[in-house]
């Protein structure tokens, strides 16, 4: 069995605009606060979904003043840094990472051969 999607991110240059749009869409509450790491979302600006309350993965929207939109997937892995590793000698390039507190959650990002952005997410 392959490795599973764990998180979604939603980001864009107003994350409370965003925030209000998908909680009215779709009904989601968030517990917002500080990501993993800046290179995600502006500090204090990310709206957490928690999984279990939706019936889903856990994921988050967030951003800020000069952050690109996107809609991007992590899939979780045991090693961040050796996933970014394998991708690029793939064929992909690094983006990002691996960044974050080793033991509780290290994120990492890189782009695949076409070009689309993916994220990696693990304890280590």
């Amino acid at each position: 069995m392959g490795q599973p999607v764990v998180h979604f991110e939603i980001i864009g240059g107003d994350p409370a605009k965003l925030r209000d749009y998908y909680g009215e869409l779709f009904g989601w509450e968030y517990a917002v606060g500080d990501t993993a790491s800046e290179a995600v979302s502006a500090p204090g600006n990310y709206g957490f979904v928690d999984g279990n309350t939706t019936g889903g993965i856990n994921g988050g929207v967030g951003g800020g003043e000069g952050y690109a939109g996107r809609v991007l997937f992590y899939v979780g892995v045991d090693n961040v840094e050796a996933a970014l590793q394998k991708a690029e000698s793939l064929g992909g390039k690094r983006r990002m990472g691996p960044e974050g507190t080793p033991g509780t959650l290290v994120v990492g990002q890189f782009t695949d051969p076409e070009g689309h952005l993916i994220g990696v997410a693990g304890p280590e």
